[in-house]
């Protein structure tokens, strides 16, 4: 349970608020006799004796005020609680439900925003008749729509969010991603809006019992007493004065609390070098076949939009237990629609489907994988780590969930371990981290929480999805430092997303280098290191990386550019798609024959040379 930081507007707002509703409970047993006695002073002015005067039949106006405070809150907060359950529950029901059943509760949502809360209220009280009853149920469905509407909003920012999207990867169901994810990031606002809400309930109630379609005689609530009251407006104005007063001081002082809560939940409220390791033996690049003993294997995966256009388009490669295997391309390449559909994270409305795509012997292209083993096998490193955690969580629940829902560890036992994870990513103070919001941390303190939260469940394979974008130079050595350790000390196998060339040919044993969503060309990180690239295009991406150069001269050399933009997926050519930006494009060839990858590079130029005379 979060804990609320009281502020001043709250304090008064609640306390005001506590105070009319005592006066609710106590009021009918002090005043009722008041409220109903008649008298011979009808319509009497105000006095010492009846201090807002009397009605028609001499009854105390104040008295009756005081008393009408029971009917007229109960009936507010049940109207209340309509509304908001049945708004809230269909705002957010629709986005962790399938596409179909968003698209209709959405146009639902649309078609009932379109009639005013009071008109529609009007209507289903004609329905249902007068009374209390019918008058809590007909503003009650009247104003669901306005918090079916926000919630759904509010919702679609958040059921995109990664945080989400991991969970739905480790199979969390649908009212656990509800009540964990999303309705606590859209609380503060849906918490003013209750206020609001509240207000607009007690004034439209009163609205239809002063135009006689609410509470009926004998019973009477704020909204009757000031039908009453306006009829003497001109003759004895203080009898209108008590329930004009009531429903405004009440609505302002709920509108207080919705804005008062919103700002106490809100949990936002408030160089190192790296190490070097000895390698493994690299796997020869030589062959397309994956290996037999080969951990990941994706053959021949094409990703593509419903239209048939393919953003990602026969790519092949393999991963061997222990090893780092790097994907770089510039930013479109289809380096991270790769990753994602080894992780079937795709975003909606993409499809992926491949010859083989096995993560031993997981198949990750069937429709249906075992979401217990995908949450703990794979292990994912986001790019950006201020999105990838929930803000409205502390940390320690966060980095134990797997461990609690798929391996089935306690809670006591989960505990320990993340705050052993949070050492081994030397984070300082790890059990005081545990129990912090993600916005407490620093971004390079929330990369290394994220890296130890992927690590927890023992994977076997991490993806680093652009892991050291979003950090400045020196986090990013630390934070490379750190996946190189867990490698060599857990012996993960890794495939490692960067557009960095420099950087993958620092962290990974093996490079697939990506453009246009095809791979060009498999080599070796020694072999990339040393500039022994083959393709033009991964020769272009090493001469456009910054290098120091000790020429015992003041010179700086320029850095080379690549001409020209990387075309479309809906605008690649048939030939190679690097063909308009290549200096040795082969006249005649390369723009009408694609080049596919041979002895591990796919350039028709390459081929050429090595051809015998």
């Amino acid at each position: 349970m979060r804990r609320i930081r009281w502020n001043t507007p709250l304090v008064v707002a609640l306390s005001g608020l506590g105070l009319i509703a005592l006066l609710g409970i106590v009021a009918p047993f002090l005043w009722e006799e008041e409220a109903t006695a008649l008298s011979g002073a009808a319509r009497a002015h105000a006095s010492g004796e009846h201090w807002l005067g009397t009605d028609a039949l001499g009854r105390d106006v104040l008295a009756r005020t005081l008393v009408a405070t029971r009917l007229t809150l109960e009936m507010a907060l049940a109207a209340t609680a309509i509304a908001s359950v049945a708004g809230i529950l269909l705002g957010t029901v629709v986005w962790v439900s399938g596409r179909r059943v968003r698209e209709l509760g959405l146009r639902l949502i649309d078609v009932m925003i379109c009639y005013p809360a009071l008109l529609l209220a009007m209507v289903i009280a004609t329905v249902l008749g007068t009374g209390p009853t019918a008058s809590i149920l007909a503003i009650g469905l009247g104003g669901a729509p306005a918090f079916a509407r926000l919630t759904a909003n509010l919702a679609a920012s958040v059921a995109q969010r990664d945080f989400v999207t991991q969970s739905r990867l480790m199979g969390v169901p649908p009212h656990r991603l509800l009540a964990r994810h999303l309705l606590p990031n859209i609380s503060g606002p849906l918490l003013v809006l209750l206020s609001v809400a509240f207000a607009n309930v007690l004034v439209a109630l009163s609205g239809l019992s002063f135009l006689g379609v609410g509470v009926q005689s004998p019973d009477y609530d704020w909204g009757s007493l000031l039908n009453s009251g306006l009829e003497s407006l001109y003759t004895n104005p203080a009898e209108a004065i008590g329930p004009v007063a009531a429903i405004t001081l009440t609505g302002v002082l709920a509108g207080f609390v919705g804005d008062g809560f919103a700002t106490a939940l809100d949990p936002r409220g408030g160089g190192t070098k790296a190490r070097t390791r000895r390698r493994p033996a690299p796997v020869s690049p030589s062959s397309l076949r994956a290996p037999v003993d080969a951990l990941l294997k994706v053959d021949g995966l094409v990703v593509d939009l419903p239209d048939g256009t393919r953003l990602v388009d026969d790519v092949s490669f393999h991963v061997m237990p222990g090893e780092v295997v790097g994907l770089v391309g510039e930013s479109g390449s289809g380096k991270s629609l790769t990753a994602m559909s080894v992780a079937r994270l795709l975003p909606e409305g993409l499809s992926a489907h491949a010859a083989e795509l096995t993560l031993d012997d997981l198949d990750l292209a069937g429709s249906e994988a075992d979401p217990a083993r995908l949450a703990t096998e794979i292990g994912i490193v986001y790019q950006d780590p201020s999105a990838s955690f929930n803000p409205a969580l502390k940390m320690g629940g966060q980095l134990t969930e797997t461990l609690r829902v798929h391996q089935r560890v306690g809670k006591t036992e989960s505990h320990r371990r993340a705050v052993e994870a949070l050492e081994q990513v030397r984070i300082e103070n790890p059990a005081r981290v545990v129990k912090q919001y993600p916005h407490e941390l620093s971004g390079g303190m929330r990369q290394r929480a994220m890296i130890a939260a992927a690590v927890l469940p023992g994977p076997r394979m991490i993806i680093a999805d652009e892991p050291t974008t979003a950090l400045d130079v020196t986090v990013q050595a630390e934070v490379l430092d750190l996946l190189k350790d867990i490698n060599r000390t857990h012996g993960t196998s890794m495939l490692f997303i960067s557009h960095d060339i420099g950087v993958i040919g620092t962290v990974c044993d093996r490079v697939v280098v990506m453009y246009a969503g095809r791979v060009v060309e498999e080599l070796s990180a020694a072999d990339l290191r040393a500039g022994r690239a083959r393709h033009p295009y991964t020769k272009a991406l090493l001469a456009a990386s910054p290098r120091l150069q000790d020429t015992g001269a003041e010179e700086r050399a320029l850095l080379a550019t690549i001409p020209g933009r990387p075309p479309t997926p809906a605008d690649r050519p048939a030939g190679c798609a690097f063909a308009d930006r290549c200096p040795v494009v082969v006249d005649g060839l390369c723009a009408t024959e694609r080049p596919h990858l041979i002895d591990a590079v796919a350039c028709h130029a390459v081929r050429q040379e090595v051809q015998p005379v």
